[in-house]
Parts: structure tokens; C-alpha cells; sequence
């Protein structure tokens, strides 16, 4: 199961019987994910200019998952007791699907403060444990992603020529005042610009407190989201690529025609 995804380098891991589900079950909803899953590529260019936050990347894999039907739900759980509404509690899915075994509910966590990684498994176990999903997915950083991160971007700084804020500014690659200092104070102590410039941007955006694989498989393993059935997916450091830019040009128009088109929701 999910082959297609591990010959590529995806880490993947299925717990409390989730494999048993899907192989019987959900079939048909395990090739989907392989396939919009394992057709991301992530250009080191939207890495940079996420700044951190979602990138171009990511949009794409929530369009190709909406694409296939995966959308986002709010689920309402209400309990009354002899007629009286004692409690009412919502949970927001951002990807969903119902196949005609059950319901399937996916996140995406690219790069959220980690204690998300609590939110999404907790919500998953209650509505696990109401019935209302079958299997929970999460997707993130994968721990090759995490682990490469500083070497990927300063082989982006050394393709570039990035050796001063000059650079940085031709390259439109922001800074706030208070990071600029703290580059400039790096060099000032003898770090090059280069060196110092990657180190701030790694620690500021993508650091060991955001949503990555580590963090994800701590919670995991010490029970969290426990007793529902899960699928986590590391997303590696293989599917970013260098020099993609003209591609990537390639893809926005074709996304922005499908959009047009009706095919994709528009943002």
C-alpha cells in the first residue's frame, strides 16, 4: 500500500489498522492520494518565497485533492440529554471525502506552529470516535525535507549569488527590520553574509517548533489521535526541485485556465 509514494522517497505510516481499512474498504481512495500526492514536485523558488508560510506548492495539492471531490467540511457534533442541548462542538476538515464505505478526512501541515499536530489528531479521534470518519490523514514535511532544508537553500544562495542584502532585494526575497539586524550582526561577527543570511531564514521559517515529521511521529507514538485509524505522509526532500522557474510559469497558467474553466476552485 501507498508504493507509488515510498518508491519516491515519501515517508508513509499507518496506524491502528488503518492499512486493514483502506485495503478493503477504501481502495479507490488510496490510488487518489497516491496519485495528487505523488505528483507534487516543490520548486526551491516557492520554498523561498513562501516565506515560510504555505507555498505555491501546497496550494496546488489542496486544488488536486479538491479536484477529486476532497473538500472542506465542518463538522457539528450536538448531544442532548431528554431533549436539551448539553454540548455542541464543531471541527474544520480542510479535506474530506465520502466513499460509499465511509468518510475519509484529511490535513495538510506544511508548516504550522506544531501544536497543530495536537488539534488535527485530537479532532480526528472524536470524530473517529463519533462515527463520523473512518481513517485520518495528515501531510507534511518529511523528516529528508527537514533534515536537507539549510543545504537546499544554501544551494539556492550560492546559485543565486547571494552574498549581500542587495542581492537579496534584486531577488525580492523580503526581510523585516529586525532580521536584517540580526544578519548584519552575524556578519559583524565574521559569519559571511551568505552563512548568516541562511541560517536566519532556515531558523525563522522553518524551524524545529513548526509542523515537520518529528514532530508529527512524537505525537503519534506517545498516543495521540489514539485509537483512530491513521495515515501519516512525509513529504521528502526529493520533490523540490532547482531551476524551475519557466515550468512553474508553465503550471500557474494551465491552474489559472482550469480555474477559469470551472475545474478548480478559485482561492
Amino acid at each position: 500500500m501507498f508504493e507509488t509514494l515510498t518508491e519516491r522517497g515519501f515517508q508513509v505510516e499507518i496506524h491502528s489498522h488503518a492499512r486493514a481499512i483502506l485495503s478493503v474498504d477504501f481502495p479507490g481512495a488510496v490510488a487518489e492520494l497516491e496519485e495528487v500526492i505523488g505528483g507534487l514536485t516543490l520548486p526551491i523558488e516557492e520554498i523561498i518565497g513562501s516565506g515560510g508560510g504555505e507555498t505555491k506548492g501546497t496550494q496546488r495539492l489542496r486544488k488536486g485533492l479538491a479536484a477529486q471531490g476532497w473538500k472542506k467540511i465542518n463538522f457539528r457534533v450536538e448531544k442532548t440529554i431528554n431533549g436539551v442541548q448539553r454540548e455542541a462542538i464543531s471541527h474544520e476538515i480542510d479535506h474530506v471525502k465520502e466513499f460509499e464505505a465511509g468518510v475519509i478526512a484529511l490535513e495538510i501541515e506544511w508548516n504550522n506552529k506544531d501544536p497543530f499536530f495536537d488539534r488535527d489528531l485530537e479532532n480526528f479521534k472524536r470524530l473517529h470516535a463519533e462515527g463520523a470518519i473512518s481513517v485520518g490523514v495528515i501531510v507534511t514535511r518529511g523528516q529528508s525535507m527537514q533534515d536537507e532544508m539549510r543545504d537546499m537553500i544554501n544551494k539556492f544562495a550560492e546559485d543565486k549569488g547571494i552574498d549581500d542584502h542587495a542581492r537579496l532585494d534584486e531577488l525580492d526575497i523580503a526581510r523585516t527590520p529586525k532580521q536584517k539586524a540580526a544578519i548584519d550582526k552575524r556578519v559583524a561577527a565574521g559569519i559571511g553574509f551568505r552563512e548568516a543570511w541562511v541560517n536566519k531564514f532556515v531558523s525563522d521559517k522553518y524551524g524545529a517548533a513548526t509542523t515537520h515529521w518529528a514532530k508529527l511521529e512524537d505525537r503519534v507514538h506517545r498516543g495521540v489521535g489514539n485509537p483512530c485509524p491513521l495515515v501519516l505522509i512525509g513529504l521528502p526532500s526529493s520533490i523540490v526541485t532547482f531551476g524551475e522557474n519557466i515550468a512553474m510559469a508553465d503550471i500557474e497558467a494551465e491552474e489559472e485556465a482550469m480555474e477559469k474553466a470551472g475545474i478548480l476552485p478559485q482561492e
